[in-house]
């Protein structure tokens, strides 16, 4: 066959086709080859990095001290690899690395960073200072600088053996409680009527939106639980700083002249008070710490390493018998929820995990909740109650807020344990309806139809609140109160009416309900896993397994939707309130109650039994 210039270009471009073909696959598998090997590299030489002596640990907390982070940790990294702060640390990663940083040998101290610790309530904090009682106690020195202190990380920095302060910084210790908004006037220019139904006389969830201010049992309530905190946080730092019974109080009744006595230097007014022990910029800090370690020429300081870079290196034990550890934090819905947050349903699955595993011995709640569904809080108490049926101890350990719902979860347990300073009880029930007929007449917007009963569409909010079906919906409440407090006392070995006085929606204390029967033991969660523990009969070298729920790819979509949907609710009632010349802090609570009022039956019932607190942590 002739050859053909033709057919001599088709061969040519084949082979180079193939050629660029075969270079092109050789490329990408030793591009992936080599992005492999350094993974493994970077995994291995991380992994067997050895911590120099005289290591001082640096405990920067960062964000919010919490139970559990809300997201799971791939939006974290990607959250990290776009540069943004992080917002949460776990709390039992705080106490994991103490407690190991305390027997490791490389470890001579710890530095408490505290300026980008943004929130914790007083028990959470409670258990951090704990565990730092321990590292002192192994031995290791404890120093706290900061440029300034909040009350919450003074509370942690008092705990240090020495404490620093900026010579520009302040302490701001101010107390406990605050000012809430009330939105009955502006609700009724608006034309919106909130209809709230309750059992419990302290249940004052909903006064902010049918009152002008609190009721004489909400104040009572209130001034009770903030002055037994409050005597705990002045008591604890008092202690740590070896300070007389009642200084911080004086000091604040008496700050305007203490303050003269010291020039307007709220610096140096801290350290008269003996708050910290010198005033030290950062570089003198180094200083400091350089004298006492080894210098670290790579970076040019003292020999140190992040709480961040110490956390990788805490060793877990992967078998053997176990304590399992579920964290209920967060609202209490009836369905499936993401981490951070409790579902009914997501919750229960994960009870019934732990129970239906071999390996895990018995079972610690860890609770952080206001509350919230009653049907979702029964759900997660059932499946406790199942547990304990199967043989399996179950340990009820509360953190900052156990109330309502909160307490409702926690009475299937063989012992409930809780802070000084953990808030709980408000056992008591309540339903929030807003009906905006008199708004709907004002625009002009009419609804008429022909229902065959008075019962259809009762829930219509542009329709004025049916007395008749209120009747119903307070027999409902009644019932689910009842139902509350019977349980209550049935796991509390007592009367419905002995746990009636002490109910009726207040709040309590840990060691006030301690005083009225409500919880077992004032303890932390350490206490929890050893109660646990010694319940199952496990030894000394037990491992602590926590169950937790991955979120689906539906729960991610969902997410971007509510995100969205909070979105255009924060845009429409910014639009109303920032012409009115609200200061921007103020405007930003007023739309976090008014959007909570608009989602508060967004399960689509039109009613939901609430076990809800309306309470956090100061």
């Amino acid at each position: 066959m002739a050859f053909t210039p033709l057919r001599w270009i088709g061969t040519g471009f084949k082979y180079l086709w193939n050629a660029l073909d075969f270079s092109r696959r050789v490329f990408f598998n030793l591009l992936i080859l080599a992005i492999l090997i350094m993974i493994i590299v970077n995994i291995l030489s991380s992994g067997v990095k050895k911590i120099e002596n005289k290591t001082a640990l640096i405990l920067n907390i960062k964000g919010t001290l919490v139970e559990q982070h809300d997201s799971n940790p791939r939006e974290a990294l990607l959250a990290e690899a776009r540069g943004e702060a992080k917002k949460t640390t776990q709390l039992r990663d705080v106490l994991a690395v103490l407690d190991q940083a305390a027997k490791d040998p490389q470890i001579s101290s710890a530095v408490l960073m505290l300026d980008e610790m943004d929130g914790a309530g007083l028990a959470t904090l409670r258990e951090v200072a704990t565990a730092i009682d321990r590292f002192k106690a192994s031995g290791k020195t404890v120093v706290a600088w900061g440029s300034s202190y909040d009350q919450r990380q003074y509370y942690l920095a008092s705990r240090a053996n020495e404490v620093y302060l900026h010579p520009m910084g302040t302490v701001m210790i101010t107390g406990f409680g605050k000012y809430r908004n009330y939105y009955r006037d502006a609700l009724d220019k608006l034309g919106v009527t909130v209809n709230v139904l309750k059992a419990g006389n302290f249940k004052s969830f909903g006064e902010p939106y049918v009152a002008n201010g609190p009721s004489k049992e909400a104040a009572e309530a209130e001034s009770y639980l903030f002055n037994g905190l409050w005597k705990t946080y002045t008591t604890d730092v008092e202690k740590a700083r070896k300070l007389p019974e009642g200084d911080i109080m004086r000091g604040i009744n008496d700050l305007s002249k203490l303050l003269v006595a010291a020039g307007g230097d709220i610096a140096k007014l801290s350290l008269n008070a003996k708050l910290v022990d010198g005033l030290k910029t950062r570089d003198e800090l180094r200083e400091i710490m350089l004298k006492r370690g080894i210098k670290d020429e790579q970076i040019k300081s003292f020999r140190q390493i992040p709480f961040d870079d110490y956390l990788t290196r805490v060793k877990t034990k992967a078998f053997g018998d176990a304590v399992g550890v579920i964290v209920a934090a967060g609202e209490i819905s009836e369905g499936m929820a993401p981490p951070g947050s409790i579902g009914g349903l997501s919750t229960a699955q994960m009870i019934r995990k732990a129970r239906e595993d071999d390996s895990i011995k018995a079972l610690v709640l860890r609770v952080d909740s206001p509350g919230g569904s009653a049907f979702g809080s029964e759900l997660i108490r059932r499946e406790l109650e199942l547990t304990r049926k199967a043989g399996k101890p179950v340990v009820v350990s509360m953190g900052d807020v156990a109330a309502s719902g909160g307490y409702w979860i926690s009475m299937a347990a063989d012992e409930v344990i809780a802070d000084e300073a953990t808030i709980t009880g408000s056992i008591g029930v309540i339903a929030i309806l807003p009906s905006a007929d008199k708004a709907a007449d004002k625009l002009g917007v009419h609804t008429a139809g022909s229902p065959t009963t008075w019962l259809a569409d009762p829930f219509n909010p542009l329709r004025p609140f049916n007395a008749r079906f209120a009747q119903v919906l307070q027999s409902s409440i009644d019932h689910t109160y009842a139902d509350f407090t019977s349980k209550v006392a049935a796991a509390r070995k007592t009367t419905p009416e002995k746990i009636n006085e002490v109910a009726q929606g207040r709040v309590w204390t840990g060691t006030q309900a301690k005083e009225r029967g409500l919880v077992d033991t004032i303890g932390n969660f350490g206490d929890a896993l050893k109660s646990a523990s010694t319940r199952a009969k496990l030894g000394a070298d037990y491992r602590i397994s926590y169950i937790e729920r991955e979120p689906s790819k539906i729960d991610r979509i969902l997410s971007i939707f509510d995100a969205t949907a909070a979105r255009v609710l924060h845009d429409n009632f910014k639009l109303a309130v920032v012409p009115t010349g609200m200061p921007p802090a103020a405007a930003s609570q007023v739309l976090k109650d008014l959007s909570w009022l608009a989602e508060v039956n967004k399960e689509g019932k039109g009613f939901t039994a609430l076990t809800h607190c309306l309470c956090t942590a100061p």
